[in-house]
């Protein structure tokens, strides 16, 4: 029996390790317990790392649990996409406005390691090998497996929080008590990723201030810098189909392929053949789930509660503005004598939810947007006129990427505005080739009058 912590995080990836340093931070013990070893000692698996777009909600959760600092060493930032089309030609479409509306490109497992220091600096108790094998809720009580002597060790709890990613172990316990109502929606797409390395003389091979897209319609190549000068590129592409994973199972038809689709990429990537059979096929999906917890006992958090697809650059960011929420709350009832977990946990649901499912499915239209729409001239004429409202019309017309991405605007509001800006956008260029065949002026008016001032 270990002494007993208040409140128990199950998995100590990113989320479940920013949510203990931000509490460990504010005075409550915590526990962490995870089934992997120490990330900070052992090697992230090559393959598996996708790297993360760090957006202004993440920072905030990384500010609240003062490890900023720490992230800014190795955060690189991407101003804009740049596409490659099939010829190699490039062409560079900028995120934002002003010079600081950018991304931020971090290596997850990296990202990983500095929040487990920081959690343990705080105070929070880390403990590795721990597989989750039982939860007694009633009696606040779970119980882990040494997963390198197979050893058994029981720990009480008050509450217990599973941050434990989308194929959570506290969410099947949970599951178990009372349906919950789940369901998972694969994408019939998967991934597979990439190491481009630097040139010989030790620069980078592409642009490193770019989120780099080979949109192909159907499929597309994306790749992201890192503090080395490599690159990390992540291949989205069916699962079955004449071009799919299926039919690109060997790395000699891969290659092959790539020679038509993506030359240039190819050039850049020396041990492709190696790369493309040792690496392995991801799966892409969206997890709706009705509830997020049981009675004042239990929570979900993150992937465990809401994973969703990666094309927005947000499921990293939505979960540590979960962390943010959940600890407002908590914050706000620190001063009563008992602090009421069921309230808490009702009132972080009730403001998580609807957010959670608008950046969903902002995620699966992101896909069709970054493998298909930004090459679409109607597209880019579109976005040109965005921009110069945008301009026009600060704090009022703001781009719905730009909501996303650089505020902390709700997410279910930027998706119910961007929607009425892309019904606009749509109206006042069609039949329109350039922005020049555009009444800017009468644009303005438009959109002042049809698009509500936000609050202040």
């Amino acid at each position: 029996m270990t002494e007993a912590a208040p409140i128990v995080i199950a998995g100590a990836g990113l989320a479940g390790a920013l949510l203990a340093a931000q509490l460990a931070g504010h005075g409550h013990r915590v526990a962490i317990f995870e089934r992997r070893g120490d990330l900070r000692r052992e090697q992230v698996a090559a393959g598996r790392s996708i790297n993360l777009a760090l957006a202004a909600r993440g920072w905030e959760g990384l500010r609240r649990a003062n490890a900023t600092t720490q992230v800014l060493e190795y955060a690189l930032p991407m101003r804009g996409r740049m596409l490659h089309d099939r010829a190699g030609q490039t062409q560079f479409q900028t995120y934002g406005l002003d010079a600081d509306e950018v991304i931020w490109s971090v290596h997850r497992g990296r990202l990983n390691q500095t929040l487990m220091d920081v959690a343990a600096q705080a105070g929070a108790q880390l403990h590795f090998h721990a597989r989750l094998d039982a939860v007694d809720f009633a009696s606040r009580r779970v119980h882990f497996v040494d997963e390198r002597d197979q050893s058994a060790m029981i720990v009480d709890f008050s509450v217990l929080i599973g941050a434990d990613g989308a194929g959570s172990t506290v969410r099947a316990a949970m599951e178990a008590e009372q349906p919950l109502g789940q369901t998972t929606d694969f994408l019939d797409h998967g991934y597979k990723e990439l190491n481009i390395p630097p040139r010989a003389d030790g620069k980078p091979a592409l642009d490193p201030d770019a989120l780099h897209i080979w949109p192909r319609g159907g499929y597309m190549l994306i790749a992201l810098p890192n503090p080395d000068a490599s690159f990390t590129a992540t291949l989205f592409l069916p699962h079955h189909g004449d071009t799919s994973f299926a039919a690109y199972a060997d790395a000699s038809t891969a290659r092959a392929w790539f020679a038509r689709d993506f030359a240039d990429a190819l050039a850049l990537i020396p041990d492709f053949d190696q790369q493309y059979q040792a690496h392995p096929v991801g799966a892409l999906g969206t997890l709706r789930c009705p509830r997020w917890r049981q009675g004042d006992r239990a929570l979900l958090i993150g992937d465990a509660a809401h994973a969703i697809v990666p094309f927005h650059g947000q499921g990293m960011n939505c979960a540590f503005e979960d962390c943010v929420a959940l600890l407002d709350l908590i914050e706000k009832r620190d001063g009563d004598p008992t602090l009421d977990w069921e309230a808490v946990f009702a009132d972080f649901e009730s403001e998580r939810r609807g957010n959670t499912h608008a950046i969903a499915e902002m995620a699966l239209e992101n896909y069709v947007e970054m493998r298909e729409t930004v090459a679409d001239p109607g597209y880019q004429l579109r976005r040109q006129l965005e921009l110069e409202l945008a301009k026009r019309l600060p704090g009022h017309f703001i781009p719905r990427y730009s909501m996303v991405m650089f505020t902390s605007i709700p997410y279910a509001l930027a998706r119910e505005r961007g929607e009425l800006q892309r019904a606009l956008l749509e109206q006042l260029t069609r039949g329109k080739h350039t922005l020049e065949d555009i009444d800017l002026d009468a644009a303005q008016r438009l959109a002042a009058q049809h698009i509500p001032a936000l609050a202040p």
